[in-house]
């Protein structure tokens, strides 16, 4: 659950930080940009700790039917937010990408300590 919580802290901060600096000019696109991937990146971590803790030989398998949903959810996603909302596209996809980035370069840096630590538990050893 640390996982989360550093996501969403880092995030918060980092749209502050960017909105104070914007202003109007990156905003509301800004927060859209990371509002979506933050939600995946919540939910697939959640997914990718129960079943690790459930049944480690499964994760494999989660982690390609997430890729699947993320492939969906994120398609859609972009074209509700741009065409439907009426986001402007450069503010949007400059916010979204730079958060999709760095939210799953976090998930792959704590799926590797999760990973690391599930071979200690289990007397591996080797890392």
């Amino acid at each position: 659950m640390m996982a989360v919580v550093w996501m969403a802290g880092v995030s918060a901060v980092s749209w502050l930080v960017v909105s104070t600096v914007g202003g109007e000019a990156v905003n509301p696109e800004a927060l859209w940009g990371m509002a979506g991937p933050l939600a995946v990146a919540t939910v697939s971590w959640m997914v990718y700790e129960r079943v690790h803790g459930g049944a480690p030989e499964r994760l494999t398998s989660a982690m390609v039917a997430a890729l699947v949903v993320k492939m969906v959810f994120f398609g859609g996603y972009v074209i509700v937010l741009v065409r439907l909302v009426g986001l402007r596209p450069e503010p949007f996809v400059v916010s979204f990408a730079a958060y999709f980035i760095a939210l799953h370069a976090m998930e792959a840096w704590f799926l590797r300590r999760l990973l690391v630590s599930g071979m200690y538990a289990s007397g591996d050893g080797r890392a």
